[in-house]
């Protein structure tokens, strides 16, 4: 399916179909975090201080039925947020969602109908965009991620996510199953459901197909709508490592890196073997990427990234001098806080010593002039324990303010 508007008609009637994502609705705001969606937080990750202002200006690019819009609204308290998709019921929906849970209640926030390609049409530039789980369903996903590449602001974050090819084989090969068994009934989305679950329900248990689904996919597929937006999606590009540099190129925007750093560590998978890792070192930075899923490709179902438009500063806190005069604040991507055993930005199990914990909760409650150095007068903690609190990602630190 190559016509970008074909494309688009048939992506709209299926989620029209089935909106997806299909998470239930909730009363309260959205529990824990996630720090891809924070701008505190990611900006934090990639620079190594906190940003200059955060009442900034986000958008939600391919909202869907707005499960990202509405963390994107809580985290993220001071922005205004405007969130655009093609599916009708998906932005019914995602307003329903945010004014369910009342995280939209006061804040500036603007659902509309419009295709990423056209992001262009909105009005301003944007600190942090998102944009997950929908350029690989676009019929041109370089004119998507141009577009949105021409409304992000020097030095703000661009958040991707788009499907690998290696980690999702045994997908791709169902979709073109369920498709020849259609035959001219393709497109029809409900008989395509149909049909796929019929097929899992018969294939043998040690088929490779069904093996992948019930290890990985199946108690999420459970959902109509998950198992139609896996397994008959009418648009689907999967990326590999050098695919996906052409299309981060095509942007134009400078990649910061992967979200998940630690599946892209060769040392997981080579550390054993000194020779070996010796040879890596000689790849570039690309080689060792494609390096990496080659010999894991199960792990890669996806690439999860920033991109950013520079200037974008970069603090590294190295001067004893400058740390002390920091200003401190807790990432507030920790759930289970406050408590000295608590899941981290990532959701891992962390635990902090008695003094780390009394630093980050003075964290909590400074003055605007509070720094590192005045902490450290009360808390028996050392500079270099300080360093490692920011270094797990615990800690943020920004300079402090010019006279």
């Amino acid at each position: 399916m190559s016509d970008p508007y074909s494309v688009l008609a048939a992506v709209a009637d299926l989620y029209n179909t089935y909106p997806f994502p299909p998470e239930p609705l909730l009363n309260d705001p959205p529990p824990g975090y996630n720090w891809r969606w924070s701008w505190l937080a990611s900006y934090s990750y990639y620079t190594g201080r906190k940003p200059p202002r955060l009442d900034i200006r986000i958008l939600d690019a391919g909202c869907g039925t707005g499960v990202g819009t509405e963390y994107l609204i809580h985290l993220n308290p001071q922005a205004s947020v405007v969130a655009i998709d093609i599916g009708e019921k998906a932005l019914e929906i995602a307003r329903k969602r945010c004014q369910t849970s009342g995280v939209a209640q006061g804040r500036l926030v603007d659902f509309q109908r419009l295709k990423v390609e056209e992001a262009i049409a909105l009005p301003g530039e944007f600190e942090l965009i998102n944009c997950v789980g929908v350029l690989h369903h676009l019929g041109d996903p370089v004119a998507g991620i141009q577009a949105l590449a021409s409304k992000l602001a020097p030095g703000g974050l661009l958040h991707i996510f788009v499907y690998g090819e290696l980690g999702r084989w045994e997908i791709r090969l169902m979709q073109q199953a369920i498709a020849l068994l259609q035959g001219d009934r393709r497109g029809d989305y409900r008989d395509g459901v149909q049909l796929g679950r019929e097929l899992f329900a018969v294939l043998p248990e040690n088929n490779r197909l069904v093996r992948r689904e019930k290890e990985r996919w199946s108690l999420d597929n459970q959902r109509d709508e998950a198992f139609a937006d896996m397994y008959v999606h009418p648009q689907e590009i999967d990326y590999t490592i050098p695919t996906l540099f052409e299309l981060i190129a095509a942007s134009g925007l400078k990649f910061l890196g992967f979200s998940n750093p630690r599946t892209w560590q060769l040392q997981r998978l080579l550390g054993q073997s000194p020779t070996l890792i010796d040879k890596a070192a000689k790849l570039s930075e690309m080689e060792r990427y494609r390096l990496i899923e080659l010999l894991d490709p199960e792990a890669i179902t996806h690439y999860e990234f920033f991109l950013t438009k520079p200037p974008l500063p970069i603090s590294d806190w190295s001067s004893d001098r400058q740390l002390l005069a920091a200003l401190p604040e807790r990432n507030p991507c920790l759930t289970g806080w406050p408590s000295q055993h608590l899941f981290n930005y990532d959701y891992e199990v962390i635990q902090l010593s008695e003094a780390e914990l009394q630093f980050l909760q003075a964290c909590d409650r400074p003055s605007p002039t509070t720094t590192v150095g005045d902490l450290l007068e009360q808390i028996s903690l050392s500079l270099e324990q300080v360093r490692s609190l920011k270094q797990r990602q615990l800690l943020i630190l920004a300079p402090p303010a010019s006279p």
